[in-house]
């Protein structure tokens, strides 16, 4: 009889890839498995990536009537009867909501006593490494394979020698909570300008979210130093069919950095206030550019503040050093 399993993963795009890896173990341990998704409805864009998911239940829980959005998430899992339930989130609640869902196997984060009485396999929390291993954790209770890095559902395209595709962009939704992630755009038109005279073909991609920094680039650099791919891919897929194709991609913290990661794409990624150790993996294809800057308090989004602070010295990263690196 084959197991239906219900997976719960709220957060943005990137937080769905690193989650992938999760998933596809589990399928690789219950191969005839039916497998459903609980995600926010801003992180669809996962499925342009993976066939692996069934199903998909969305609940809002970032807008105002996120304790209605829970409760109609709950009653509809109810009807699936759902044999496993495997959820991330270290919040008390969680493992209250899973006991809540009536499926027999729940798996989830260990957050104390609660959670071990709640849960039937409440897994130690390690945060201290590339987030899809952490991820990863949650199915060692059902499984020994072991999936390193996120598989996407894409053809690679033959890579163009001295390419350098450039996705400067980050999530609005971070910029309006107020966590700076990414360079100012006028240094992203340095860059763009920079790199072109190096030699290099640059093409410069983004989406919806990125629009006053693409503007900002069309701006300054002249049209005929770089292509101006914004707005001409219609999904992630497509986005991720482009980085497949370039021999460097550069990018901000965001979910394309995760697409390129997983297709093994040489990337460089401007860091400021988050980890890098725990948001690319160590395998040397993923280089992060860092300013050179004496904060005790870094890295400090997650794990001391929920905002970036207003100084911003860790994004204080000039031009040239991003090119430097970029051309080594």
């Amino acid at each position: 009889m084959k197991k239906k399993i219900l997976f719960i993963n709220f957060g943005g795009l990137g937080d769905e890839i690193l989650f992938l890896p999760t998933i596809i173990s589990t399928k690789k341990e219950f191969p005839d498995s039916e497998i459903t998704l609980a995600l926010e409805p801003r992180s669809k864009g996962i499925l342009s990536l993976t066939d692996i998911i069934d199903e998909t239940l969305f609940a809002d829980i970032k807008g105002r009537n996120k304790y209605i959005e829970l409760f109609n998430l709950l009653r509809r899992i109810w009807t699936k009867k759902f044999d496993i339930v495997i959820s991330s989130g270290s919040n008390k609640f969680i493992s209250i909501f899973l006991f809540m869902t009536f499926i027999k196997e729940r798996i989830g984060y260990n957050s104390g006593r609660l959670s071990e009485k709640l849960l039937t396999h409440a897994v130690r929390l390690n945060k201290n490494q590339y987030a899809a291993k952490m991820y990863h954790d949650l199915v060692k209770p059902l499984t020994d394979n072991i999936t390193e890095l996120p598989e996407i559902n894409i053809e690679p395209r033959k890579t163009e020698p001295d390419t350098v595709l450039i996705h400067p962009g980050v999530s609005l939704l971070s910029v309006k909570k107020g966590m700076i992630k990414t360079i100012p755009a006028e240094k992203w038109a340095e860059v763009v300008e920079k790199l072109a005279d190096a030699g290099k073909k640059v093409v410069v991609a983004g989406g919806p979210d990125d629009k006053q920094v693409i503007e900002t680039i069309e701006r300054i650099v002249p049209c005929e130093k770089y292509l101006n791919m914004y707005g001409k891919t219609r999904n992630l897929k497509e986005l991720a069919e482009m980085i497949s194709s370039a021999e460097i991609f550069l990018c901000s913290d965001s979910a394309p950095l995760h697409v390129a990661a997983a297709l093994g794409v040489k990337t460089y990624v401007i860091f400021g206030s988050t980890d890098d150790k725990k948001l690319i993996p160590d395998n040397g294809k993923v280089i992060p550019i860092k300013a050179k800057c004496d904060c005790p308090l870094r890295p400090c989004l997650w794990e001391r503040r929920q905002t970036t602070c207003e100084s911003l010295k860790c994004l204080n990263i000039s031009a040239e050093e991003i090119v430097k690196t970029v051309l080594m």
